[in-house]
């Protein structure tokens, strides 16, 4: 089988303050579904905050960079065996929680 990254960028997941219990009862309803179909892997949202960026001479600077448009908001890694299997999750994640996913195959470490 091969993992998948499935993800949104932070700021796309806009929903109306009294939608968010209905929101978050559907999101965890399709990671409870995944878990139980034994796709699952590991996933979550990340808080809506400034990262810190660690150069390679480990210098630490505040982050995003000025210029990104787009930070990682959210994420599920599953595990299944096909592309179009990853997207058919991708569309029940996008369905739950109201904003489009992006589908990212992991790459594999032969040595690990």
């Amino acid at each position: 089988m091969t993992q998948y990254l499935i993800s949104f960028d932070d700021g796309t997941m806009i929903i109306p303050e009294g939608d968010f219990q209905e929101v978050s009862d559907a999101s965890h309803a399709v990671v409870r579904q995944a878990q139980e179909a034994g796709v699952w892997v590991f996933g979550g949202g990340l808080h809506t905050q400034r990262a810190s960026v660690v150069a390679t001479d480990g210098t630490v600077t505040d982050g995003p960079y000025p210029e990104t448009k787009a930070v990682l908001g959210g994420f599920s890694i599953i595990d299944v065996p096909t592309r179009e299997d990853a997207l058919e999750w991708a569309a029940k994640i996008a369905a739950s929680c109201r904003c489009a996913q992006e589908v990212r195959e992991i790459m594999s470490d032969p040595d690990a």
